[in-house]
């Protein structure tokens, strides 16, 4: 069987093995595939792996031997999967596997935010705090997070756990999403809708899948609605944040912050607005790739492999 991977430089740029699909049939892994490239790579393939390479209808309807498609990520926009189900072939995605992981980021995001660990690092290595008359100095506001309300936008499971994380900081907490679950174990906690949760929320964070529904939901409408105090966070999808709208509200004081670890196109065109806004912290989409969480992913990227050979498919998202 012929299993090929189009681009397995993210997963596994030279720290992790790729013995366990190589025990599954024979294996070619590409660092990277460019668009003309994907159908020559997936010619006589049976099993295809994709994190961010498109695979669209038109090389579905080219690729006759092909019957499995598994993203190497949670989210799967980049296959069209309606037409891969009309021809027979199954998609699967890797859920849950990288949680805490981006938990963690957020947070990280919030904190630095909220404290300025790294510019308060800068000022004591350039001297200033031996200059100091005094023993304590900040060049920056230092913000408590204790008594502020943070809104989730996506409360699903990596939602719950920064909600978690949020109680253990003593902030309240009011979550969104189409169907509300039962969160009466929480006394933090209330269900609000979008523009609700804009309004009241300090600090804004954003878990949910990218959508036609969800796609430019953080607009300049929508800005408008939050606290010029208020923080926004996304370790979600890039297109979900309009950049440009973001920018314009960072630069007009509409809201005080932004950490985002995603933007609309990846990787950016040099003159994203975003680079040069105010009081914008940007990592490069890394809250998914801790090593502890790619090691998960590829586990479970070979447990998807295998149910499907035996005839038993797990996280199936074209079922």
């Amino acid at each position: 069987m012929k299993i090929v991977v189009l681009d397995g430089y993210t997963l596994n740029p030279g720290d992790l093995s790729w013995d366990g699909l190589k025990q599954l049939g024979d294996l070619t892994v590409y660092d990277r595939t460019s668009a003309d490239q994907v159908l020559e790579r997936s010619q006589g393939a049976e099993v295809i792996f994709t994190n961010k390479t498109p695979i669209g209808e038109d090389v579905l309807a080219q690729l006759p031997d092909l019957k499995f498609i598994g993203v190497l990520a949670t989210g799967y926009n980049i296959v069209n999967t309606d037409v891969a189900k009309q021809n027979g072939v199954i998609v699967s995605n890797v859920p849950g596997y990288s949680t805490m992981s981006v938990v963690q980021l957020t947070f990280a995001l919030l904190l630095e935010m909220t404290l300025h660990v790294q510019r308060h690092s800068d000022s004591v290595m350039d001297g200033k705090w031996a200059r100091s008359a005094d023993f304590s100095f900040w060049d920056y506001p230092l913000i408590e997070l204790a008594d502020k309300t943070i809104g989730i936008i996506g409360f699903g499971s990596i939602g719950e756990k920064v909600a978690d994380v949020a109680t253990a900081f003593g902030m309240n907490v009011i979550g969104s999403r189409r169907h509300p679950t039962d969160q009466s174990h929480r006394t933090n906690f209330k269900w609000a809708e979008v523009p609700e949760l804009l309004e009241q929320s300090d600090v804004v964070s954003i878990h949910t899948p990218l959508s036609p529904e969800t796609k430019g939901l953080i607009n300049k409408d929508n800005l408008t609605r939050m606290k010029p105090s208020a923080f926004l966070l996304n370790t979600s999808r890039g297109p979900i944040v309009v950049d440009q709208d973001l920018a314009d509200a960072l630069n007009n004081g509409v809201i005080a912050g932004a950490g985002i670890d995603v933007l609309s196109a990846e990787p950016p065109s040099a003159d994203n607005p975003l680079f040069t806004a105010k009081n914008c912290l940007i990592t490069p989409h890394i809250a998914w790739a801790t090593k502890e969480a790619r090691v998960r992913l590829m586990a479970i990227t070979v447990s998807n492999l295998s149910a499907f050979l035996s005839g038993k498919p797990v996280n199936v998202v074209n079922a």
